[in-house]
């Protein structure tokens, strides 16, 4: 089966050099606020042994997929306004974990990643507008901008999975503290700064 034709459009965000001065300008800021080991550890899912930026995400998405499910339902308003709030509350976490897994990654990878967080600060913005929509009793118009941040979810996450499976972002072929090797190791990106 041959791909869909966007896939094209995705691989060549790959190769869009134009976005150079903008990937290294976010990138020297993510290293420079994060910057001690101890807190980039964590941050990148050392102690639970994996990344966590996967799951951290989980929260928001769920709580606006929920939120939109319920918007077809008669009389559940108020419970579609909370998880456009909760999602809105909880995906600063995402963020910086996502930042700072992304802060280490290839130029490649970090022009594709640079438009995956686009994607998804389009998303929140949307989910914040929607939620004062809701606060406001305007639920048509809440409903309308929860919607369309569930569209840039939705694009996100497929930006998301193209960076993990198909550029393989964040996929350790070995991990050295498993294979004997060093738990220190310079940080992402300092050897381009």
């Amino acid at each position: 089966m041959r791909e869909l034709g966007f896939v094209k459009s995705v691989v060549a965000l790959e190769g869009a050099e134009a976005l150079d001065p903008v990937v290294k300008r976010v990138r020297s800021i993510v290293n420079t606020v994060v910057r001690p080991r101890a807190v980039r550890d964590v941050l990148h899912g050392v102690p639970v042994g994996h990344v966590v930026h996967p799951a951290l995400v989980l929260v928001p998405i769920g709580s606006w997929i929920g939120s939109a499910i319920l918007d077809v339902v008669p009389g559940s308003e108020k419970a579609s306004r909370v998880l456009v709030g909760a999602g809105v509350a909880t995906v600063l976490p995402s963020v910086v974990t996502g930042l700072t897994d992304w802060s280490g990654l290839h130029e490649r990878q970090q022009r594709v990643g640079l438009v995956h967080a686009a994607a998804n600060a389009a998303a929140t913005g949307l989910y914040a507008v929607s939620f004062i929509q809701r606060s406001r009793g305007k639920h048509g118009s809440g409903r309308m901008f929860g919607l369309a941040g569930l569209a840039f979810v939705g694009l996100s996450g497929y930006l998301g999975g193209h960076l993990a499976y198909r550029q393989g972002a964040g996929v350790s072929p070995a991990d050295t503290r498993a294979a004997g090797g060093p738990a220190e190791t310079p940080l992402p990106g300092a050897a381009e700064q």
